[in-house]
């Protein structure tokens, strides 16, 4: 068979050094390097380590100010609260650059360091309408070919107290949403079971999958989590639920978690963490070990809820690693699989890793091994999509569209 383009002396984790072949944009072998076989193109990889694209699991497109003027940060006035953190957003929002020039500079960035899927939460509720889902959609559409993009019909503004939400909800996943996404069921709206009749009812009705932010701490966010979970499995849901954040779990006791972390397996929700600084976060090791599926993201990037972030799925897995405390190479390769494999089973994806059938999407990191990768965060990558150059050293090679 000739091949499209044969990518030379690719390094994999093992150390072993490998030529790739790909054809129609996706992989069609991985040989050893004593093996030579034909193709329309040929790129030597120089021996670097090549890695599957990133899973950017939880970002928000809609509400970056990254390439924007800087934003001092705001406090919360008594400590943190998601309310008070919305009206801070809804400041900031009516004075930033236009939604679709801050959502390509962040899209950019995230592309630059190696993210090649990405699941988006955008704002879908009675402050806003469907104006920024349509403004995400049209975005989405520039970037069809240099990355794939979910989008979580997101109500920042809560669904019971924020009047029609839960009509544009439905309507936003008939207008292109794929998920449809909560906020903190019993804080927000103080009323879990209506809450989550609407999440369920619109994802039951449209057969999408469902993520929700769950901020709330303690067994109250224990609680909500339960709930979930119940739902899941009432609907037949499981693999296809996620909840954010949740941070309740790194907030409980050993039994409790243990017990929770049964409840997660059984129902197949996953739970996304990106270890922010200064807030408790579901532990990783214990929940991967009770069979629960943690994913991540880089979640905000420069806006109102902190100044942080820089987009880079790589040096997100060293914060994981760092703060949970990861030393040796078989807990780095954890943080590594958090924002690789892991990720891609949270959202269900097609064809993703370094295997013969996937897509031809990956990176390539001047690096021994994967250890070394997540507690060095290197730069100088280069970035494929369906085996062809989208950015190198940061910097978008493809065309949009």
């Amino acid at each position: 068979m000739t091949f499209d383009t044969i990518f030379l002396n690719a390094r994999l984790d093992g150390g072993s050094r490998h030529h790739i072949a790909v054809k129609d944009g996706c992989i069609a072998a991985i040989m050893p390097a004593d093996q030579r076989p034909t193709g329309t193109e040929t790129i030597d990889l120089g021996n670097a380590l090549v890695v599957p694209g990133f899973v950017e699991g939880h970002i928000h497109l809609d509400t970056s100010f990254y390439g924007d003027a800087w934003r001092p940060h705001k406090p919360c006035t008594d400590g943190f609260d998601v309310h008070e953190r919305v009206a801070f957003q809804a400041q900031n929002m009516a004075e930033a650059a236009p939604m679709d020039v801050r959502a390509r500079n962040q899209l950019d960035l995230c592309i630059g360091h190696g993210t090649t899927q990405m699941r988006s939460h955008v704002m879908v509720d009675g402050s806003v309408g469907l104006k920024s889902l349509e403004t995400i959609l049209r975005v989405r559409e520039e970037y069809r070919g240099l990355i794939d993009i979910q989008l979580v019909a997101f109500p920042q503004s809560g669904i019971l107290a924020s009047p029609g939400t839960p009509q544009l909800l439905d309507e936003a996943i008939g207008l292109g949403a794929d998920l449809v996404g909560g906020l903190d069921p019993a804080s927000f709206d103080r009323d879990v079971e209506k809450h989550l009749d609407v999440v369920f009812g619109v994802a039951n009705k449209h057969g999408v999958d469902v993520d929700i932010h769950l901020h709330d701490m303690g067994t109250l966010g224990a609680f909500e989590i339960e709930q979930i979970a119940a739902r899941t499995r009432v609907l037949g849901m499981e693999g296809r639920v996620a909840i954010s954040h949740a941070y309740g779990l790194g907030d409980i006791t050993t039994d409790q978690l243990k017990k929770i972390g049964e409840v997660l397996a059984r129902s197949g929700v996953a739970i996304m963490t990106n270890a922010p600084g200064a807030r408790p976060f579901p532990p990783i090791l214990a929940l991967r070990n009770a069979g629960v599926t943690v994913f991540s993201g880089n979640d905000n990037i420069r806006d109102s809820w902190w100044p942080y972030g820089d987009g880079d799925m790589l040096r997100r897995a060293a914060t994981l690693g760092y703060r949970s405390g990861f030393n040796v190479d078989e807990e780095l390769r954890v943080a590594f699989d958090v924002v690789t494999e892991a990720g891609a089973k949270a959202l269900r994806l097609e064809g993703y890793g370094l295997r013969a059938g996937a897509k031809a999407d990956f990176v390539t990191l001047q690096a021994e091994h994967v250890p070394e990768a997540v507690v060095g965060v290197p730069q100088g990558r280069s970035v494929y999509k369906g085996g062809r150059l989208v950015a190198s050293s940061g910097r978008i090679m493809g065309k949009r569209g």
